[in-house]
């Protein structure tokens, strides 16, 4: 049974960081991709950052600059830095890994909250 966990949301001021983290647990085979995603309260969950197994990234315009994703193949972990952070960045952030199975299967973690807020 594969499960993502994920760490590291909170309350944060406009202005500052987070770093969050998410690791899989149990046997998953052949990651491809892993990355994070975002759902803010009446909004479509929109994807934030991804990279591949080579080290490419894509980032969604809003967070570009501000946003890093990071991955650790040997711990099957991918991060999230989150820097400058604004009120419009509030949401619920999920991870997620994509294996290269044909069909790819994808693995979601539970979610975590990241509240930016004065």
């Amino acid at each position: 049974q594969v499960q993502l966990v994920e760490s590291g949301g909170g309350l944060v001021q406009p202005g500052g960081s987070l770093r969050l983290s998410c690791a899989a647990s149990g046997s998953i085979f052949r990651i491809n991709t892993m990355g994070w995603y975002r759902q803010a309260p009446g909004k479509q969950r929109e994807l934030v950052a991804v990279i591949t197994s080579e080290g490419s990234t894509n980032y969604a315009d809003s967070v570009k600059g501000r946003f890093t994703i990071s991955r650790d193949n040997a711990k099957n972990t991918v991060y999230l830095q989150m820097n400058s952070l604004k009120p419009e960045d509030t949401a619920v952030y999920s991870c997620n890994f994509r294996n290269r199975f044909v069909p790819p299967r994808d693995y979601w973690g539970q979610g975590t909250q990241v509240t930016v807020s004065s």
